[in-house]
């Protein structure tokens, strides 16, 4: 796949960062070197992942091949689904209503929450006792 035209997107969750590189081809989701299946088994992260595709039915018309850090699993699919978006944006400019409109191109800010201390958690104190 060298020296072929193809639109680039980063995508952020979290703390997961996804380099995207966007491929006209036949609909194959390459993460890290593995079909995406591989390194996703749960559905529900594919379908996050294919989630662009399919709102804009463009599924099958591009290969995709990602470069992810950081963060867990949800986070990691997160930032390919946000990655993706973009791609699809800068591929073509008139898919972005359609993908504005299902969300796919807002970063999602949420971050976990630093721990205090004299708590467990961010949140969680000890159990109170009286004596």
């Amino acid at each position: 796949m060298t020296n072929e035209v193809y639109n680039r997107g980063t995508g952020r969750r979290k703390c997961a960062v996804a380099q995207v590189r966007l491929f006209p081809g036949s609909g194959e989701i390459i993460v890290n070197g593995k079909p995406h299946d591989k390194l996703f088994p749960r559905s529900e992260h594919q379908r996050i992942i294919e989630l662009p595709f399919l709102a804009t039915n463009t599924a099958g018309k591009f290969n995709v091949v990602v470069k992810v850090e950081g963060g867990g699993v949800s986070g990691q699919a997160g930032a390919i689904r946000h990655g993706i978006a973009r791609a699809l944006v800068e591929a073509d400019e008139q898919l972005k209503p359609a993908l504005r409109k299902e969300g796919l191109l807002t970063r999602d800010s949420r971050v976990r929450e630093r721990k205090k201390y004299g708590l467990k958690r961010a949140r969680k104190a000890p159990q109170y006792t009286k004596r």
